[in-house]
This record gives structure tokens, sequence and C-alpha cells, in this order.
């Protein structure tokens, strides 16, 4: 019998997850030695001591099918802006989309437990350490969005995989659907409408503009009326169908979609390594671990 005990021994040991050491020590009758050795075999040693390393490189991918008809959109981070050109990462990146295309997994956890719709012998988990094993980095799948429709999906990568944009339209044509895509992929939009907005996000910059007018000495009164009039530019700022459309600003975005008997259900915009920490290089320390 495989124990706690004995799993978070090895686990200490190797530094590996805790369901790869309860496989391999299953997989060797509860010998430590041989269930190391396997570990290491398989990379996974290898890769569980860069799991700490700072992963905010990498690329951001669309996969759209022909009929445009189901869409994926999928982040995934690597230590450095190299790694994001290497043909190996690369493919790894493009049969994950697919294969959430495919399997329709809801998180990324339910993501890395799936077996592989190229390969059913290894888990999307089992391909990931391998390729950290092999490229030599740390890599994480971050997230992934996936739309399918009965209307059209139209899709966006700017800056070789820098931001990913997804639409999904009620109805609409693909000119549109890609000058909606551009514009979310310049203009950052946070939600769809007002609707979508929020409330405690309205009410906390409505706070925000009564402050700053009544800073100007303002009368409450008057600072209420002026805020009333100036929220209405956060909306625009913040919301997709009330910015100014990049293309003619005399126009905003909704405006584009009646013109053209367009209806947007809903949109995804990924930016590579958006919040999270960027790994800071300092030659100096990198030279010092390399003498030692």
């Amino acid at each position: 019998m495989i124990t706690a005990s004995l799993v978070k021994e090895l686990r200490e040991k190797t530094g590996a997850g805790m369901m790869d050491c309860k496989k391999v020590l299953t997989e060797t009758d509860g010998d430590m030695e041989k269930a190391a050795e396997l570990l290491r075999e398989r990379g996974i040693t290898k890769a569980a001591k860069k799991s700490d390393r700072i992963a905010a490189e990498g690329l951001v991918y669309c996969y759209l099918a022909e009929d445009k008809k189901l869409g994926v959109v999928l982040e995934v981070n690597a230590e450095t802006d190299f790694v994001a050109k290497n043909e190996d990462f690369r493919k790894f990146v493009t049969e994950t989309a697919e294969h959430i295309a495919v399997k329709k997994p809801a998180t990324v956890e339910e993501l890395l437990e799936q077996k592989s719709f190229k390969d059913e012998s290894k888990t999307i988990k089992d391909i990931l350490t391998d390729k950290i094993a092999t490229i030599g980095e740390n890599m994480t799948i971050r997230r992934f969005a996936r739309f399918e429709t009965d209307g059209l999906i139209e899709t966006y990568t700017h800056g070789d995989g820098k931001i990913g944009v997804m639409v999904e339209f009620a109805k609409g044509t693909s000119e549109v659907a890609r000058d909606v895509c551009m514009q979310i992929a310049a203009a950052r939009p946070e939600y769809l409408n007002k609707e979508e907005v929020p409330a405690e996000v309205v009410n906390h910059e409505m706070e925000i503009l009564k402050a700053q007018a009544m800073n100007e000495g303002k009368p409450a009164e008057i600072a209420e009326k002026m805020v009333k009039g100036r929220i209405g530019k956060f909306y625009g700022e913040i919301c997709l169908v009330d910015q100014a459309f990049v293309k003619n600003p005399d126009i905003k975005v909704q405006d584009l979609l009646n013109q053209n008997g367009a209806e947007i259900k809903r949109f995804v915009r990924f930016e590579k390594g958006e919040g999270l920490q960027k790994r800071e290089e300092n030659f100096a320390e990198e030279v010092a671990k390399q003498i030692k």
C-alpha cells in the first residue's frame, strides 16, 4: 500500500508533484530509490526544480475553425521571450489549443488532467512536463477561453503572439468582425457595454469624480451634476460599444455595428504576461552562479 507519508517523503526528496510521486511509487511497489530514478528518467524532477522560476513571457495563440463557429484563445507562459520562438514550444501551444477545441475542458486544472487527443497515453500535464525538461525553462498554461456559436467567431493575434483577441457575434460579417477584433486589441475595453459593468466599479468611479469636482471648489449639488456628465467618458473608455471607433473616431463602435447589422455577444482579450511579475535579469548574479 502506498501511504501518504511515503508520497510526502518522495515529494520532499525530488520536488516532484504529489500525483507524480504517487504514480511512480505505485509503479515501483513503493521502492523509493526506483521511484526517484523513474522521476528522473521522465524529466519530472528536472521540471519540478524549475517550477519556482518566473514565467511571464511566452505566447498567446488563437485557434479558429474553418467555419468560424468555434474558436480558442490560449496563453502559455515561459521564462524568456526566446522560447516563444522555439518551434517545439510553438507546436505544443498550437496542439494544446486544438485539444481545447476538441475536448472542451472547463478549467486549466481539468485541461492538465485530460488525455491528449493526439496521444491518449499521456495527459496534457505529462506533455507539458516533458517540454519543460527538454526545452529547459519553466512553462505554465495560464488561461484559455473557448467559444462555440451558431453565429460568427473572429480572432486576431497581434505582435506575433503578444495579444490575442476573440469575439463572438450573434450576427455580422467577417469584415466588421475583424475591425472589432483590432479595436479590442488597440483600445483595451474591459466590458462589452454599460450593463456589464459591476455596480461597485461605477460607484467607486463616481466617488472619485465627485471628489475631483469638490476639489475644484464646486458646491455638492453642482458636483453631482458634473459627475453625471463625466461618467459617460468613463464608459467610453472601458465599454467596447461606447468607445470611439479607432478607424473612424467620429463614430462609436455601436454605430459601426448598427450600420452593418452586427451584434456582439461576448469577447476576450489576452495580453501576454499581463499582471504577472516579470523576470528581472541580473547578469552579475548569473555569472556568480555559473562560477560557483
